[in-house]
């Protein structure tokens, strides 16, 4: 991964699936960030992961946590996938110029054309406190990895 644990999460402006535009930057101060990147909207194990995420929202917001997940998939696409399974964390398009943040958190796959997936944990002085991916495409992140990465906030 390009970006690594004590690093500056770099920031960004990308469209949300409500159309609104998402900066990094505007969490600073205010919220912890788990920014979450994955391959593909509409896909089984892209769905797994977020649902569990969104079934444990609550653990996340008790910890000052704002979830944001990006992919390359255009918003338009996110917005029906994101109100068919109840997402209401923001999920963002990284479409165009075409896995422009991805690639600056080093997590961009320039064989398939997509995110990988990988979480960064960032504080709200905008530094990343924890960094992990999976090896491949279709392996979906462990819960304990996540766990282990909000106790690095306390």
């Amino acid at each position: 991964m390009a970006v690594a644990v004590g690093d500056t999460a770099p920031d960004f402006e990308l469209p949300a699936t409500t159309g609104d535009k998402i900066t990094l930057s505007s969490y600073r101060g205010s919220s912890n960030v788990a920014l979450v990147f994955y391959p593909f909207t509409f896909t089984g194990v892209c769905a797994g992961e977020l649902c569990e995420l969104r079934d444990d929202l609550a653990r996340y917001e008790a910890a000052g946590v704002q979830v944001l997940a990006i992919s390359c998939d255009t918003k338009f696409a996110q917005a029906l996938w994101a109100k068919d399974q109840g997402y209401t964390f923001p999920v963002l398009s990284d479409f165009w110029p075409h896995g422009e943040v991805a690639r600056a958190y080093g997590v961009f796959n320039d064989t398939v054309g997509c995110a990988m997936r990988g979480t960064f944990i960032i504080d709200k002085a905008g530094v990343v406190v924890d960094a992990f991916q999976t090896d491949t495409l279709g392996q979906a992140r462990e819960k304990a990895l996540y766990d282990s990465a909000l106790a690095k906030l306390a």
